[in-house]
């Protein structure tokens, strides 16, 4: 099997606080499943205006997340994901950058909610086949740190052939699909990780 691109490693606590604006989140977000859009596009997706998405996206572009490509039409040109995706690593020992670590992961995580709640929304309007093929599941488990680590990487090796942005032979029935993984020490209503 060939090596897969890497996600595009974020150390940078200046670009994790622009990542963590819920609006450039989502459009980043939105180009890695979809692949390139216009503006117009992005805002009709996102709930926003064009005018404030073609703003975000030009301070997508400045660290380089983004960038225009050329339009097959001739006229507005569209956006693209420069990365498959990103790694914001370990958290880190810096305050300053794990604020800006927490902010930007609380934008991911709340953006998955908003996805997830779209979903069940409009899960009427789906063929019944993707209702099916759909899994919102949970799971309690039970390991070590090292166990973690391991079952992620798994998961990881699992999904990141089928990711929009790497994927060359997606049949002509493939659509986008949110999919996430969340994994961490379960903490209690008094803030102690349960025993």
């Amino acid at each position: 099997m060939t090596e897969l691109p890497p996600r595009r490693r974020v150390r940078d606590a200046e670009l994790m606080r622009a990542l963590a604006h819920p609006l450039r989140s989502e459009l980043l977000s939105y180009l890695m499943a979809v692949g390139p859009r216009t503006a117009t596009e992005c805002a009709e997706a996102v709930g926003s205006s064009a005018s404030n998405c073609s703003w975000h996206l030009r301070q997508l572009a400045q660290w380089g997340l983004v960038e225009r490509v050329e339009a097959a039409d001739g006229r507005e040109r569209p956006w693209r994901a420069t990365s498959v995706g990103l790694d914001f690593g370990e958290f880190a020992t810096d305050p300053a950058v794990r604020t800006a670590q927490l902010a930007a992961a609380g934008a991911r995580i709340a953006e998955d909610g908003l996805l997830g709640q779209r979903f069940l929304d409009t899960v009427g309007e789906f063929d019944r086949e993707w209702q099916e093929a759909s899994a919102i599941n949970t799971y309690a488990l039970r390991v070590t740190p090292a166990e973690l680590a391991a079952l992620t990487e798994a998961i990881d090796a699992l999904v990141r052939p089928y990711v929009t942005t790497i994927r060359t032979d997606s049949p002509e029935e493939a659509r986008p699909v949110h999919a996430s993984w969340r994994a961490f020490p379960r903490v209690e209503a008094n803030g102690r990780p349960s025993d």
